[in-house]
């Protein structure tokens, strides 16, 4: 089989797994299960027709063809992810259009004035908005689908990309009307560890985990009810009683419907939104452009450079 039919996926969780020397930690820094993991290193395996790795219960090691490939793979990765990303944004830029991720509600009420101002600012140009499941807490950002995200703070890989803190909001918790606690003003979080839960998919990570409200549960196991991709999914789950789940303050506001009910939680922090975009862009003015009104559209934040450390 030609190398030109190697999917980049495949050496990107090649890669994961040489540097890590483990199944498990590749997995988890991947965010996916380990069976699927398994199941791609040995597909790549079977595409280059050579052994890359000598399993044992210590790891997995490298071996000659696979340190070969481990050695070249990155920069291979690196120049890909940039052709596409800068054969995309050309696309975009003679189209004057500014591509922007965004999941659920962006963000909130501050985005009609966001993408007015950034019109105002860059006259004949058009934010294009694409809203992205939850599969992809990035926005589109991972798969070079859009030149700046409006997020959920953290978000998997989040270290890869600049990063600015627009602001924060409560999470309260939706529930089906019928259920015993939906007549409470409010809820201690430490009455909802028992629930079943309705959550993102799994291969998000951590970002599956804060609204699951890992890291308010002291160690304390989830139920997991039902498993979603969409906003849509996610209401009738939980008005079918499949669960209960997290959710930011706004979404009381931006997703009402018949049978489900928003209530503030007590033991939980905040949620976090934020604007993303690839550090290759930092000097992009339109880009530049778009994370200011941003700024200046959600209010003041964290600090005041338009960037984070990388």
């Amino acid at each position: 089989m030609s190398t030109a039919d190697v999917d980049t996926r495949l050496l990107r969780y090649f890669v994961a797994v040489a540097e890590e020397g483990s199944l498990t930690r590749a997995a988890e820094r991947l965010y996916v299960s380990q069976p699927a993991l398994t199941k791609q290193v040995k597909q790549l395996e079977a595409q280059v027709g050579v052994s890359l790795f000598v399993r044992s219960r210590s790891g997995m090691a490298l071996t000659e063809a696979g340190r070969a490939l481990a050695g070249a793979a990155p920069a291979l990765l690196g120049d890909w992810e940039r052709a596409l990303r800068t054969t995309r944004s050309a696309a975009s830029r003679a189209a004057r259009v500014l591509r922007v991720g965004f999941l659920a509600s962006a963000a909130n009420e501050a985005t009609p004035g966001i993408v007015a101002a950034f019109a105002a600012l860059r006259p004949g140009w058009r934010a294009d908005m694409r809203q992205s499941s939850w599969s992809d807490p990035s926005a589109g950002l991972a798969e070079g689908e859009v030149d700046v995200a409006l997020v959920r703070l953290p978000f998997p890989g989040e270290e890869r990309w600049r990063v600015k803190e627009l602001f924060a909001e409560a999470r309260w918790v939706a529930l089906a009307s019928g259920h015993p606690l939906a007549g409470r003003e409010s809820i201690d979080f430490r009455e909802l560890l028992d629930e079943p839960f309705v959550a993102a998919p799994p291969e998000t990570g951590g970002w599956q985990g804060h609204w699951l409200g890992t890291e308010e549960r002291g160690g304390r196991a989830v139920r997991i009810g039902a498993v979603v991709d969409q906003p849509d999914e996610w209401l009738s789950a939980i008005a079918n009683g499949y669960g209960i789940a997290l959710a930011p303050e706004s979404a009381a506001r931006y997703y009402a419907r018949p049978g489900v009910v928003y209530r503030p939680v007590r033991g939980v922090g905040p949620t976090r939104v934020g604007v993303a975009w690839a550090p290759g862009d930092e000097r992009n003015e339109v880009v530049r452009d778009f994370v200011r009104c941003c700024v200046e559209g959600a209010g003041p934040g964290p600090g005041d450079a338009l960037t984070s450390p990388a």
